[in-house]
């Protein structure tokens, strides 16, 4: 099993700023994206609170022996959530962190990731993508 957790205001997708995060919602790429998988079980999450998705990392990490990684955008959180950060680096999966967005070319505190020093690797400005090279990754294929 593969873990997708999102973080805030990505609930929108589809309706915010289509602009940089596109049309399409989350809930119809996941579709597609299980499609593209079939062999592999993949559970999504999404909050707008923090402790949320701290609690559900630590779950993952400590519960579910099954899951062979997680794919995670902590959206703002990315900036500023040493929690999330300590989260990650406390469990033993391997972490892909994604970015629809390219957040380098974006405002100067998007260029800052707390999170990204825990994880496996990162991927931005890939779009909707980036979630499925990050599982690509995470399976070794």
């Amino acid at each position: 099993m593969i873990a997708i957790i999102n973080g805030p205001n990505l609930n929108l997708l589809g309706k915010r700023q289509p602009e940089i995060y596109g049309s399409e919602s989350f809930e119809t790429f996941l579709r597609s994206l299980r499609k593209r998988f079939p062999e592999t079980p993949i559970e999504y999450f999404q909050s707008n609170s923090e402790g949320e998705i701290i609690d559900y990392i630590h779950k993952l990490g400590y519960d579910s022996p099954d899951c062979k990684g997680i794919v995670i955008n902590p959206a703002a959180y990315t900036h500023y959530s040493i929690g999330i950060a300590d989260a990650i680096a406390a469990i033993q999966i391997p972490v892909v962190e994604v970015h629809i967005s390219n957040i380098m070319g974006r405002e100067e505190f998007r260029h800052t990731s707390v999170t990204a020093p825990y994880c496996k690797g990162l991927l931005a400005g890939f779009g909707l993508e980036g979630y499925a090279l990050a599982i690509t990754f995470l399976l070794g294929k």
